[in-house]
């Protein structure tokens, strides 16, 4: 079967079982996570207080912890709740936003993926770059891809995603003009999107959940990674064909209405995917 058809089984699978995913993540963009779920065909929960995180997190079917409004408040509740999944083998996907731009952040994305076995991480060049101890420069949740050539990003990506994998054990997911999705010695690139995508808030984040859904509903939690990107570059193309007499505003709603619309045959007419460089 080819990666296609099993991108569009995995969307069916989403829609057929409805799964609920618990996000833990920041106040900007929690309304657009949660409609985002609901489009694709999930249940969203959002919810971090510590004394409900484990209870919330064992009838769920992934987790998704988003630093991106950080607080010490809610930072116990990841652990808490990263810690419940990780015993109820319950995938844990891991959103680093802005990881690198002050030294606490940077120290509890670290302490975060000491405590906790994440499924998935997403996130930009540069916050990814530092992850694995590279430094990179991040302008609050904007990332620096410094290279001339496309095809550098590009194997870039491929290297750093691939050896972060290996030491993780976890999918890592490079978003930007080409995204990347690594598990270990293979990487899936993906041109879908378009660069109004970055022009809205939350569509990083919106991805990220996307991501949740989908190792919801399916535990080869490399297809769910490669599925949730590929639906949101769909989705952006779309919505921006949809708007582009229009406005940002009209954009982000046009983008949610995509997804709740998106399947097996959209996939497979628009997807651009590639495992080589």
């Amino acid at each position: 079967m080819s990666i296609l058809n099993k991108v569009g089984e995995a969307l069916t699978e989403v829609r057929n079982k409805t799964p609920l995913v618990h996000h833990i993540t920041n106040y900007v963009t929690v309304n657009d996570c949660a409609n985002i779920v609901l489009a694709l065909g999930g249940s969203p929960v959002m919810a971090d207080d510590e004394k409900e995180v484990e209870d919330m997190v064992a009838i769920a079917s992934a987790l998704v912890i988003n630093i991106g409004t950080l607080n010490s408040r809610t930072v116990n509740s990841m652990i808490l709740a990263g810690k419940k999944a990780n015993k109820l083998k319950i995938p844990v996907i891991l959103d680093p936003v802005g990881v690198g731009a002050t030294a606490y952040r940077t120290e509890i994305a670290k302490k975060l993926i000491e405590e906790i076995k994440f499924s998935v991480i997403r996130g930009n060049i540069s916050e990814i770059k530092n992850i694995a101890g590279i430094k990179s420069n991040t302008k609050g949740v904007d990332a620096e891809e410094v290279t001339e050539e496309k095809n550098l990003v590009i194997k870039e990506k491929k290297i750093l995603g691939e050896t972060l994998s290996e030491e993780l054990g976890a999918v890592i997911a490079i978003t930007g003009e080409v995204d990347s999705i690594s598990f270990e010695n293979q990487t899936y690139f993906v041109a879908n999107g378009h660069k109004t995508l970055s022009k809205v808030t939350g569509t990083g984040c919106m991805c990220t959940s996307l991501i949740g859904c989908f190792c919801g509903a399916n535990d080869d939690y490399f297809l769910g990674t490669l599925a949730g990107i590929l639906s949101m570059g769909i989705a952006g193309e779309i919505a921006h064909e949809k708007t582009k007499d229009l406005g940002t505003s009209s954009f982000r709603v046009a983008l949610i209405d995509s997804i709740s619309k998106l399947d097996a045959k959209i996939i497979m007419e628009r997807s651009k995917i590639n495992c080589e460089i």
